[in-house]
């Protein structure tokens, strides 16, 4: 089960949270996500446990607890729908909100 861990403190590493998780069971991969130009944590990860039974009790037992001073919030992950988007927010088939300017 893939498990979302939000509210972590920015200093937590993935060791810290591989080893908060293996409490309640093995712990497949344990990972802090980082913003990419600054490299500094942006507060939230997420833990993979095979088993789901451990996976849940370790949710609901760490689900609202301070750690490093900080109540996270952990629950199960719900995998995006397609994430592909035009980012200009108009029509995917032309180029632009206007469209192709050589066709005006």
């Amino acid at each position: 089960m893939n498990i979302y861990v939000g509210s972590l403190h920015f200093k937590m590493n993935e060791a810290e949270l591989r080893e908060l998780f293996e409490e309640y069971g093995e712990v497949a991969s344990a990972k802090i996500i980082f913003d990419k130009y600054s490299g500094k944590s942006k507060g939230f990860g997420f833990v993979e446990m095979p088993n789901e039974a451990e996976a849940k009790k370790a949710i609901e037992e760490l689900n609202g607890n301070e750690i490093q001073g900080r109540k996270i919030i952990v629950n199960e992950s719900i995998e995006r729908a397609d994430r592909k988007r035009d980012f200009r927010g108009g029509n995917p088939d032309r180029r632009g909100p206007g469209g192709d300017r050589r066709d005006n």
